[in-house]
């Protein structure tokens, strides 16, 4: 049945110039894990779906540094800080698609099912993530969010059960857009639940029409949406893992945008007349996890070591080729609260054989690496990096085998402990500091498996969840100071590097903007 439409699908945009000439093909790096975005945490995911498919009752405006309206036009806070009360924008319609016709617009009783769902093990919904709500759950909602009331159509209303200063710029997380509770009901009825999963419905500037494992992902223009229908039709995402394949096709014309570049190919890029780079200071830090909860790695000694044998400053340049800075902690330099004072670990190779042998470990012990096969924006060349990080840890007796595991399977396997270092990123979602600590170092993330050092210190926690408790920047710089140490002392990371993050696109491309998080908005796009 999908296999004989494909011609038809195609055929509007072989036959029509100007349906051609609107549409717009992204060269992405990897497939999307799912659609229901709530279930799961990598930035691809919630770029083929938040991103395109959904809105969120806020947004974070990236210029300013500050949460702007969304789903909500307006929303007051009581003087307390335990009340927040959103006035929703009206007349917001959800996806007509040929699985499902709305029947009434977006209500604050879309906004409670959201929510519900991820907070309440009682709704019928719960239980339908298999992966359960690892963003949800890490970033302690269901113990922050005491209430919700749906007061008339547009209004809702969160009662919390103690103040928290990050509770809205988490609402602009892309876990947190919103459903149809008509759509999700539907589903439910009918048995099929998991079609959430691969039929998605939001009320987003694209509307979902058709998803190729590792091939493509297509989306039509959005004729209702609320902000007005975006000029690109349709929105294609071309999976590409391979960069240099990905600036080839750029150079055809194939793909109008191509993300995660290499370095080289941002070189290449630049020196091309039809084509032209667009770049930010990314809000993201490439490290490797290492997992606390695997003997000999629950030691200190033991990751301090590691931290002191990995010559960083090589790898950087080899891997990153000048793109990013070294990086000495979760924070990339541009966080507010960052430690600048912080000694860090510099490459000395004695030190770390003598702290081997502290732990009693100075013959050494055999591990695992992991990475992924394909390079992004925080692994530029996943096999030259876990290459080096290898040879550097055998001259302290650390025999370590790399296995490289594709990226889906990484991430589910990571998120339930079985690694024991792991190449891995982190992309905060606004400019908030706890947005690394809450969902990396706190106990509440170990379960859900966002804590990819697997470690929970009950010292560490109190500073984390105090740095919330208060909107003062000054307080909150203090306390998060003290957790920078802390990480840093424990080692829990081997913090690799702040990349600067790049787009290549066509010439023709007006629009786009490059996101310091990782987001993705091609509804403002247009093609000159």
């Amino acid at each position: 049945m999908r296999l004989a439409a494909l011609p038809l699908l195609l055929a509007p945009l072989l036959l029509s110039p100007l349906a051609h000439a609107a549409a717009l093909s992204v060269c992405t790096e990897a497939s999307p894990e799912g659609f229901d975005v709530v279930q799961y945490n990598s930035l691809t995911t919630t770029n083929a779906s938040a991103d395109v498919l959904m809105n969120r009752l806020v947004d974070f405006d990236t210029a300013s540094g500050k949460v702007v309206a969304g789903l909500a036009d307006s929303w007051e806070v009581t003087p307390d800080g335990l009340t927040y009360v959103f006035k929703l924008h009206p007349q917001v319609k959800f996806h007509h698609t040929e699985y499902f016709s709305p029947t009434r617009n977006l209500t604050a009783e879309d906004v409670k099912f959201s929510f519900d769902r991820m907070l309440d093990p009682a709704n019928p919904w719960h239980k339908v993530a298999q992966s359960g709500f690892p963003h949800a759950q890490s970033m302690q909602l269901p113990a922050l969010i005491k209430k919700i009331d749906a007061l008339d159509p547009l209004t809702v209303r969160f009662t919390l059960d103690h103040p928290d200063s990050t509770f809205l710029p988490t609402l602009s997380m892309g876990f947190a857009s919103i459903y149809s509770a008509e759509y999700t009901d539907k589903l439910l009825k009918a048995g099929t639940p998991e079609k959430l999963n691969s039929q998605p419905i939001g009320t987003g500037p694209f509307v979902f029409t058709r998803f190729q494992k590792d091939a493509s992902i297509r989306y039509k223009a959005n004729p209702d949406y609320f902000r007005g229908k975006p000029s690109v039709d349709p929105l294609i995402f071309a999976i590409t893992p391979d960069a240099n394949v990905r600036l080839q096709k750029l150079r055809r014309n194939e793909c109008q945008i191509a993300l995660s570049p290499k370095p080289l190919d941002v070189q290449a890029a630049l020196k091309e007349p039809t084509l032209k780079v667009e770049k930010t200071d990314a809000f993201m830090t490439a490290f490797v996890a290492i997992n606390s909860q695997h003997p000999p790695l629950d030691k200190p000694e033991v990751r301090q070591a590691i931290n002191l044998a990995f010559d960083k400053a090589s790898y950087v340049k080899a891997v990153f080729e000048d793109t990013a800075e070294p990086a000495n902690g979760p924070y990339p330099p541009n966080t507010w609260s960052y430690a600048k004072g912080l000694p860090g670990y510099t490459y000395d190779v004695e030190k770390a054989k003598a702290l081997m042998a502290k732990a009693g470990l100075k013959d050494g012990f055999q591990t695992t690496i992991w990475t992924r096969p394909t390079g992004s924006l925080l692994n530029p060349n996943p096999s030259l990096g876990a290459q080096m990080l290898q040879s550097d840890l055998a001259e302290i007796g650390i025999q370590a085998e790399i296995r490289v595991i594709e990226w889906g399977e990484v991430i589910r396997r990571a998120k339930a402990g079985e690694h024991d270092l792991l190449f891995m990123g982190w992309a905060g979602d606004n400019g908030d500091p706890d947005n690394f600590l809450t969902p990396q170092f706190s106990c509440a993330a170990v379960k859900p498996g966002t804590n990819f050092a697997r470690y929970c210190n009950q010292d560490l926690d109190k500073l984390i969840s105090a740095g919330k408790t208060t909107s003062e920047q000054g307080v909150r710089t203090k306390l998060y100071e003290q957790a920078q140490a802390q990480i840093q002392q424990q080692a829990l990371w081997l913090p690799l590097a702040h990349p600067t993050a790049f787009a290549l696109m066509r010439k023709e491309v007006e629009g786009y903007a490059v996101s310091p998080f990782g987001r993705q908005d091609y509804s403002k796009v247009n093609l000159k």
